[in-house]
C-alpha cells in the first residue's frame, strides 16, 4: 500500500516534472475549457478555476486510470491557461476535498464518518473495507481502492453511505458496502443511490404523504 497524503502536495519531483511537466488539456478539454471561460465577463477568469482545475484533475485520471489528481506542474499549467499566478490556484485545490492532492487508485472510496453515519453504522462499513485489504489513507496494493473518511456529504437520511468516484452509494451495512466493493473489483458497477428498496430518500415502503405526487405531478391546492 502507498500513503495518501490529506491535503498535502505530492513532492514535486524531477521525476513528477519528466511526467506532468508537459501536461496539456486534450483537444476535447480544450474546447470544454474555452466553453467555460467564455461565460464569465473580460477580467473574470478566474471564475473558471474550479471547472478548470476538475477538467485536469478527470484528464489525469483518465490519463492513469484512476479517479484522478492534480500535480502541482498540471495545476501550473491550469494557471496559465488562466493567465493568473500559480498560487490562486493552489488556494483552492487545498481547500476543497474534491481535489486529490496525491495519487489515488481507480476508485476513491470516501466513507463519512460524520454523526449520522456514524450513529446508523459506519464502523459496519469501515469493517467491510478492512476485511477487504482496505486501509484509511491508503490505496491497495493492486491500485483499485483508495479508502478516505470524509466529513459529512450530505445524505444523512440514508445513512450510513460513501461515495465511490462521482456516486454515492446508501443505506448500508457490512453486507451491502462488501457487495458494493466485490462488484468494483470484478469490474461490475452497481446502481448508485440505497441499496435497499426505497426511491431516494422516501421513507421505506413508499411516500406516507401526498402520494400522488409520487405517481405524477398532481396538484392539491384545490383541496386546502
Amino acid at each position: 500500500m502507498h500513503l495518501v497524503a490529506e491535503c498535502i502536495f505530492h513532492p514535486d519531483t524531477a521525476e513528477l516534472r519528466e511526467r506532468w511537466g508537459a501536461f496539456a488539456f486534450t483537444d476535447a478539454h480544450r474546447k470544454s475549457a474555452d466553453k467555460i471561460i467564455a461565460r464569465y465577463p473580460e477580467g473574470r477568469q478566474q471564475s473558471a478555476t474550479i471547472p478548470l482545475l476538475d477538467l485536469a484533475h478527470r484528464q489525469v485520471g483518465e490519463e492513469t486510470n484512476t479517479q484522478g489528481w492534480l500535480p502541482i506542474p498540471v495545476i501550473e499549467y491550469v494557471a496559465a491557461y488562466l493567465d493568473l499566478p500559480p498560487v490562486r490556484l493552489l488556494e483552492v485545490a487545498t481547500f476543497y476535498t474534491m481535489f486529490n492532492l496525491a495519487p489515488v487508485g481507480r476508485f476513491h472510496v470516501q466513507v463519512c464518518g460524520t454523526t449520522p453515519c456514524m450513529l446508523k453504522g459506519s464502523d459496519d462499513v469501515f469493517a467491510a473495507c478492512k476485511s477487504r485489504g482496505l486501509k484509511k489513507g491508503y490505496t491497495t496494493p493492486d491500485g483499485l481502492f483508495t479508502l478516505t473518511e470524509v466529513e459529512c456529504l450530505g445524505a444523512c437520511a440514508n445513512a450510513p453511505m460513501v461515495q465511490i468516484n462521482d456516486d454515492n452509494y446508501e443505506d448500508l451495512d457490512e453486507q451491502r458496502m462488501g457487495a458494493v466493493l466485490d462488484a468494483f473489483a470484478r469490474g461490475e458497477k452497481l446502481k448508485p443511490g440505497p441499496q435497499i428498496p426505497r426511491q431516494t430518500s422516501c421513507p421505506l415502503g413508499g411516500p406516507t404523504t401526498l402520494k400522488k405526487m409520487a405517481e405524477r405531478n398532481y396538484d392539491y391546492r384545490g383541496q386546502w
